[in-house]
């Protein structure tokens, strides 16, 4: 697979690509994709585990030992709990989130889609999923997955990004241009 766009070249990238790989040639990418999103979730609701993956403090053993019991307490598929013990003995669980990223528009890139990065205030329901794609491909004609990510800072409204272009329809950046407009 060619460089999509630079992802390959970070060290995220890379391990992504080796991730990747593995799950395609050995028809898993799905059961990887699932994996992952688990694991983002979980990185997303748990400080501990976010603190986990990128403290400089937690040993090498300590992080070899979470990873071991991270992957069946979240029913990863053994690919990504072995892929997971990799990063974790290479002191690279740092990389996590990037890995994560750059795994989706791989998996993405090879199934002829697009991926939009959409932040949203709050989760966004399935038909609102459903309706953002619909739009999405409309707009730029062809088939888009979504990497869902959630900042209630932004206040309300969507940010899209997809490729190097960027829809900012938060509240938060209306707000900004707002009183900026009012300060003349």
């Amino acid at each position: 697979m060619e460089n999509s766009g630079g992802i390959q070249a970070s060290l995220g990238g890379r391990y992504a690509m080796a991730l990747f790989q593995l799950a395609r040639d050995e028809n898993k990418l799905d059961a990887v994709s699932a994996s992952l999103s688990t694991l983002k979730q979980a990185l997303a609701d748990s400080d501990d585990l976010r603190r986990l993956t990128t403290s400089p403090l937690v040993t090498r053993d300590e992080a070899v030992k979470t990873a071991a019991a991270i992957a069946p307490a979240l029913k990863l598929d053994q690919l990504t709990a072995n892929f997971l013990g990799v990063l974790a003995t290479n002191r690279r669980l740092g990389q996590l989130a990037a890995v994560i990223r750059a795994y989706g528009q791989f998996v993405a890139s090879h199934r002829g889609e697009t991926t939009a990065e959409v932040t949203s205030a709050h989760p966004l329901s399935a038909t609102q999923v459903d309706d953002l794609k619909a739009k999405l491909k409309d707009q730029l004609g062809r088939d888009v997955s979504v990497d869902l990510n959630v900042d209630p800072a932004i206040l309300g409204g969507l940010i899209v990004k997809v490729g190097s272009r960027q829809l900012d329809g938060s509240i938060r950046t209306k707000l900004n241009t707002l009183a900026t407009a009012m300060k003349g």
